[in-house]
């Protein structure tokens, strides 16, 4: 079996709320909708933040326009490629020489 490499990102906004709102789940039906894998959880590590993955860069495109349409002061940025088995709500735990077995 293979292991999947996801592309995570960063959602940041000025004054728009994006946690308490439903912007998790509506990010996973437009996934839904749009036939887009996509995984989406609070930042416990940072202010005013969500981070979502997606296991194809192209994909970026339909969820971006999403994101600006309904939080036009949204700032998104690439913050890690290519993470195995990513958890979203603190990007330390993906740094797998923390841990052992």
């Amino acid at each position: 079996m293979q292991i999947l490499n996801w592309y995570i990102y960063e959602v940041t906004t000025e004054q728009t709320s994006i946690k308490g709102v439903m912007f998790r789940g509506r990010l996973r039906k437009l996934g839904l909708k749009n036939n887009v894998n996509i995984l989406a959880e609070n930042a416990s590590d940072k202010e005013n933040c969500v981070r979502f993955a997606l296991l194809e860069e192209p994909s970026f495109g339909i969820v971006a326009e999403y994101i600006k349409d309904i939080a036009p002061d949204s700032k998104i940025e690439l913050i890690a490629r290519d993470v195995s088995n990513p958890v979203l709500s603190k990007m330390k735990v993906n740094i797998e020489t923390r841990y052992t077995l």
